[in-house]
């Protein structure tokens, strides 16, 4: 039977469960009365939706809690065993995949080093295979003989500009060497990923936010920038105006004219001066020479912080030093653009480059920052280091999964739907107003959802 909106009643059973699944997941456990006022349903409309959920083992009873003069009221909650996630990072050195329960609890994880780091072009057959063994492995890891029968979906972050066409996501990745790479249809060709399997595939930028608005930093804010300092740079803006989030090729805003070669073959982006890569290459031609005598990203980039500044007391590297301080000086003037553009009232520096030269680093960045931007804006943004630590893009990438299965009001996608990226944040609802949150999950070091 049709509404007037042209909703039908179904539509509004989805919708209502859907507003259901999103309270107890954020705000969790809650009763029966406290979650219809979140969800602005009615007392009979919650009941029923509730004893759905209850029937089909995706909402559990979770103790009571205690009324002054009158019966206590049950809690309920998110059944975290009902359903797993996997998320995927293809990074620019490694491909790394994980495992998550409904409460995105780590279930599993692998790693999978990408061959050919300074070539500047990763085989998409080597990748595509990487992620096929990693979904395979993590599912066998978890030791439970269920497979992928309850698994709700599979996220992979990339880099690049993903381009959602009606054939599948298509990868445009210029800095290592993808044009148009038809990632989906490769792993969905393969015959290695189960048919009733959700696939998602996005900006590896844009899930780091995703993790960071859900989880994270960005949890009550209505604008905010996450940038990702890896081996390059990237950002994910979510203003009013891009409610899902928009990962932006920051990256490649140029910097300085007929400057530096960036990987991307223009000269003078930020990438050339301030990614991780750009970072050692910049020290190595100073003079620098990480002591390791290692090529990998990571153990060099430890080796030039602790060059300018010595845990032990002896004098700094002044070539690391100015290096770095040079680096924190792009990067702020960087994200001046970005604070004058959007106006966020946040800014995150996440990604492993970012977190593994840490505060202290993005102290100096801030200055520079806040000297560069325009004064009204600058005085209204605070730019922190993001609070998920490195596999913040895996977690991401699992969101998106979750995230439709929330808009279907929690049922499985149907085997012959392709899966279609839904508006995440539009998920958060009034969790955006900092109102309502749930109790001790500020203290959570990992910003994962928590299940008493």
């Amino acid at each position: 039977m049709a509404r007037a909106s042209g909703r039908t009643v179904r539509d509004l059973r989805r919708e209502n469960r859907a507003a259901v699944l999103q309270r107890l997941y954020f705000d969790g456990p809650m009763s029966r009365v406290a979650l219809g006022s979140a969800a602005g349903l009615s007392s009979g409309s919650v009941s029923n939706v509730v004893a759905e959920l209850l029937a089909e083992g995706l909402v559990e009873e979770a103790g009571s809690l205690g009324a002054d003069g009158g019966r206590p009221r049950t809690l309920v909650r998110i059944a975290s065993g009902h359903g797993r996630l996997i998320g995927v990072d293809v990074g620019e050195t490694r491909v790394r995949v994980e495992l998550f329960d409904l409460s995105m609890a780590e279930l599993a994880r692998t790693e999978r080093p990408l061959p050919g780091h300074g070539t500047r072009s990763y085989d998409v057959g080597v990748v595509a295979g990487h992620i096929l063994d990693g979904v395979a492995e993590v599912l066998d890891a978890a030791g439970d003989g269920r497979g992928s029968g309850d698994l709700l979906g599979v996220g992979v972050g990339v880099p690049g500009i993903v381009e959602h066409t009606a054939g599948g996501a298509l990868v445009h990745g210029q800095t290592i060497g993808w044009d148009a790479v038809p990632l989906e249809r490769l792993l969905r060709g393969s015959g290695h990923l189960p048919a009733h399997v959700p696939l998602f595939i996005d900006n590896g930028a844009k899930t780091l936010g995703q993790a960071e608005m859900w989880f994270g930093g960005g949890r009550g804010a209505h604008n905010a920038v996450v940038v990702l300092f890896g081996s390059g740079v990237g950002a994910c803006v979510v203003t009013h105006d891009v409610e899902q989030g928009r990962a932006v090729e920051w990256g490649h805003l140029t910097v300085r004219v007929r400057g530096r070669r960036c990987r991307c073959g223009a000269r003078g982006c930020l990438e050339a001066y301030a990614g991780a890569e750009a970072l050692l290459a910049r020290w190595r031609e100073a003079g620098g020479r990480p002591p390791s005598g290692t090529d990998d990203e990571e153990t060099a980039l430890t080796d030039l912080l602790r060059a300018a500044h010595p845990p032990d007391g002896r004098e700094p590297d002044p070539v690391a030093a100015r290096v770095l301080a040079e680096t924190a000086e792009y990067l702020g003037a960087g994200l001046s653009d970005l604070i004058n553009l959007f106006q966020p009232e946040r800014i995150l520096v996440g990604g492993w480059a970012g977190l593994r030269l840490g505060s202290g680093f993005v102290d100096s960045v801030r200055t520079h920052a806040y000297a560069h931007a325009l004064r009204h804006p600058a005085g209204r943004v605070g730019i922190t280091l993001g609070q998920l630590g490195p596999d913040a893009v895996t977690v991401g990438a699992a969101v998106l999964p979750l995230a439709a299965f929330f808009a279907r009001g929690g049922h499985r996608a149907p085997v012959d739907s392709p899966a279609q990226p839904p508006a995440w944040r539009t998920a958060l609802g009034g969790r955006l107003a900092g109102t309502g949150r749930r109790a001790g999950r500020d203290e959570r070091p990992e910003g994962r959802a928590h299940v008493p």
